[in-house]
């Protein structure tokens, strides 16, 4: 069967999906005989399934705020797309190809920046055989109120923000106690600097 893009969600994992919760990328594969394996990228989460016969299925969701890495590690025969959380959470999947694995971690890059206030980078590390990407969140990962995915042509616009504008919602930030002090005055001398 191979592997669909954008494919008909599976309902199992249509009753997980939080209101206003936005699918940004799906990869299902068919491994021989048995059910499929969904990978999914929302706006706030990454989300694995494995469907299993009669109805059964495991999901396996970890939180933006819970991610600390995604390793994607791309061979000539094969490629292994490990996701670690906090508190142990680590999925292994095997059975992606390499473009839907650059896919699938720059889409996760394009949500966590939508939602975090400093940037996340991508390491990439390609030898002769071998490509090793490597996502890992920033230190202090504080997110805006309400996590909405913008396209990365959005996000260039936002970067150029005015510094005083950013003054402001640093200070919003602050009055409700999305961040510490210590982080704010820390924000604060950058931005005007800036200025």
């Amino acid at each position: 069967m191979g592997v669909e893009e954008n494919p008909k969600l599976p309902k199992s994992v249509l009753r997980h999906l939080e209101p206003g919760e936005n699918v940004l990328f799906a990869i299902k594969k068919k491994i021989s005989l048995e059910k499929p394996k969904w990978l999914l990228v929302t706006d706030r989460r990454i989300i694995y399934l494995d469907e299993k016969v009669l109805g059964r299925y495991d999901l396996r969701a970890i939180p933006y705020q819970k991610l600390e890495q995604v390793l994607v590690k791309l061979g000539i025969m094969s490629s292994e797309f490990i996701i670690q959380g906090e508190e142990n959470i680590t999925l292994k999947l095997g059975w992606m190809n390499k473009e839907e694995a650059r896919k699938a971690i720059n889409t996760i890059k394009d949500a966590l920046n939508a939602i975090a206030i400093e940037p996340v980078s991508i390491d990439v590390n390609k030898g002769l055989t071998s490509e090793t990407w490597v996502l890992k969140k920033p230190r202090e990962f504080v997110t805006r109120t309400m996590p909405t995915y913008q396209p990365a042509q959005a996000q260039v616009q936002e970067e150029k923000e005015d510094p005083l504008e950013k003054l402001k919602k640093l200070k919003e930030l602050y009055d409700t106690g999305v961040i510490s002090q210590e982080e704010y005055e820390e924000k604060r001398k950058k931005l005007l600097e800036e200025i």
